[in-house]
């Protein structure tokens, strides 16, 4: 349970970090926003939301697949 809170917690931050305007960033702070978002990637992909995820981009990809054949 404590994995979600924090997973929550992150995506609510990169939401945040997101909607700054592109040119008020730095490279650093693009980095770090990016270390945020892999952390939220590695508590999210072990739960079962992440493993839905997966599912989820996993036909999509499957469905472009097979539309461009």
């Amino acid at each position: 349970m404590l994995t979600i809170n924090v997973a929550v917690l992150l995506a609510v931050i990169v939401v945040l970090r997101l909607r700054r305007r592109t040119e008020a960033r730095s490279r650093s702070d693009e980095k770090l926003t990016v270390v945020i978002v892999l952390a939220l990637g590695v508590l999210l992909a072990p739960t079962p939301v992440g493993e839905g995820i997966v599912n989820v981009l996993g036909q999509l990809a499957g469905g472009v697949t097979q539309a461009s054949r």
